[in-house]
């Protein structure tokens, strides 16, 4: 049995994005959806811009570290779906690199579980970005919330 991967190659493209929500509409339990998407900024950093970003992780890790944010959702909100994508690879400055999607019943599950794991993701998943600048030289990205 293949274990389940948060994980896409390169950028998230709006066709899976949207895809992913048209796969929702036969699901007639569910009053709202909510997304987060993070997209690549062009940062400046001493005087230099983000050209993209190439995210790496411990994939067995950040899988199931996933798993256990998908559980404390589970558990914490009354959800009737939740879906989690991740970049990895190369993501350029204004490409989609994170997209949280949750369905429940009523608006105010959403909102509240789609801040929640997105500071979930942040704080607990081993996915490491290199800031990558037009000059070609390169930074270690520093999560914040």
């Amino acid at each position: 049995m293949s274990k389940k991967t948060v994980f896409i190659q390169g950028p998230i493209s709006s066709e899976f994005i949207g895809q992913s929500i048209a796969k929702h509409q036969s699901k007639k339990t569910i009053g709202a959806h909510n997304i987060f998407l993070g997209q690549v900024r062009a940062d400046e950093i001493d005087g230099k811009t983000v050209a993209a970003i190439d995210y790496t992780a411990y994939e067995e890790m950040a899988d199931e570290a996933m798993a256990l944010i998908r559980e404390k959702a589970f558990a914490q909100f009354d959800l009737i779906c939740m879906h989690i994508y991740h970049s990895l690879g190369v993501v350029k400055a204004g490409e989609i690199c994170l997209f949280v999607f949750v369905s429940a019943t009523r608006r105010k599950q959403v909102y509240e579980a789609t801040e929640a794991i997105v500071n979930w993701i942040k704080t607990d998943v081993p996915i490491f970005g290199k800031e990558i600048f037009e000059n070609s030289t390169f930074t270690w990205k520093k999560n914040t919330l």
